[in-house]
């Protein structure tokens, strides 16, 4: 059987490390044929050097010569700036494109991804909160099989598999992050350095901010929204302080469905990879024993006011999601660069989606002004809130 060619976007990240172990596991079934990076040079040169691809792609330009210099005679082609990874990304030497780039920057990779049919491995969310409405019909259009690599996804993903009912409710779980037990006024304290301490996954910057702020959690219902043609009243969000039960599904029956594990991203990476398949994976497996104890409660929307902005967002609709996104990417730029406070993220946030009027039935080319406009409206409402 030939070898599933992959291209790995964001290679460099936290996503795509982990894919890069599961390919170095069962490397008898898969050949990279595409890296990319933004701005981490020296790792994606040492990657390329490890898994020889056809292409690697480096998105800062200033980097560009020194990834050349670096991989010269290897035979791999370098290339420059996110116009040249749309344009190879669309490649026929690819069969699957893991989407592990962070924010609003993974979503013309997905959709290039998409108009040639190709199979996506989605981490980047962010791809269906912006534009989730084209992004769905795109890959109708294309008969381009989307599978989601988060945790969450996956997890209603594997769960619906064999099932010819419908789904009456998702239930996506929510760890709570580090501050899940902090009060307000301890929240307006919280170090950088603090939220990205998560309790249970081992995450990027952005996403830690914002499983911390619990944006993420959003994020991940507008994402499952789309992902699964669900009413945003049919999808509860429920704190699981353990993260062992990643996503549940309640059938017309009363019947609930749950997949469990322990916190590892590579499952989901190797599930999506080897769908419909399961392959050994020699990933810590999770002991039933005395003492276990699964709670569950409502998230507090008073302390993360962020969840609450972005289920409204996604029942708005239309471009708002895509100002939500845009705004929560400079708010958490800047908590992370010390410019606003942690609880002035939601701020921004709010702020920034009221500066753009509502719009339906976007197309592209509106969907990345709308994101541009509302960067710029976000960037101007933290300098007028920066510390």
């Amino acid at each position: 059987m030939r070898k599933k060619r992959l291209a790995v976007l964001g290679s460099t990240g936290s996503i795509g490390h982990q894919t890069l172990e599961v390919v170095r596991r069962h490397a008898d079934l898969f050949e990279i044929e595409l890296l990319s990076a933004n701005t981490q040079w020296e790792l994606l040169v040492q990657q390329s050097l490890e898994f020889r691809p056809r292409w690697a792609v480096i998105g800062d330009d200033t980097k560009y010569l020194n990834v050349q210099s670096a991989l010269a005679g290897s035979g791999v082609e370098v290339l420059v700036g996110d116009a040249a990874l749309e344009q190879v990304v669309k490649a026929p030497e690819i069969d699957t494109v893991v989407v592990a780039i962070v924010g609003y920057a993974g979503l013309l990779p997905t959709i290039r991804a998409i108009e040639t049919g190709k199979t996506v491995a989605l981490a980047n969310k962010e791809s269906l909160v912006v534009a989730g409405e084209l992004v769905m019909e795109l890959a109708a259009c294309y008969n381009a099989q989307i599978i989601p690599v988060d945790s969450e996804h996956s997890a209603i993903y594997q769960c619906l598999v064999g099932e010819l009912s419908p789904v009456e409710k998702l239930i996506i779980t929510a760890s709570g992050g580090p501050f899940r037990t902090l009060d307000y006024a301890a929240l307006e304290q919280v170090t950088p350095i603090e939220a990205l301490h998560h309790p249970a996954w081992n995450m990027g910057a952005k996403i830690s901010v914002d499983s911390a702020t619990m944006m993420n959690k959003g994020l991940e219902v507008i994402e499952a929204h789309w992902l699964f043609s669900m009413p945003y009243e049919s999808i509860e969000v429920l704190v699981h302080p353990q993260a062992i039960i990643h996503s549940m599904l309640q059938f017309a029956d009363g019947a609930i469905k749950a997949q469990l594990g322990v916190p590892d991203m590579r499952l989901p990476i190797q599930y999506a990879l080897t769908y419909p398949y399961r392959l050994e994976s020699g990933f810590k497996r999770y002991a039933f024993g005395p003492g276990e104890d699964f709670s569950f409660s409502q998230p507090d929307t008073d302390r993360f006011p962020c969840l609450a902005l972005a289920l409204e967002a996604g029942q708005a609709g239309g471009n708002a999601p895509c100002v939500l996104n845009a705004a929560n990417e400079v708010a958490v730029n800047a908590f992370l660069g010390g410019k606003i406070g942690f609880t002035t993220i939601p701020k921004v946030v709010d702020r920034t989606l009221e500066t753009i009027p509502q719009a339906e039935g976007l197309s592209l080319d509106d969907y990345i002004a709308t994101h541009h406009r509302a960067v710029q409206n976000a960037q101007w409402i933290v300098d007028k809130l920066a510390r």
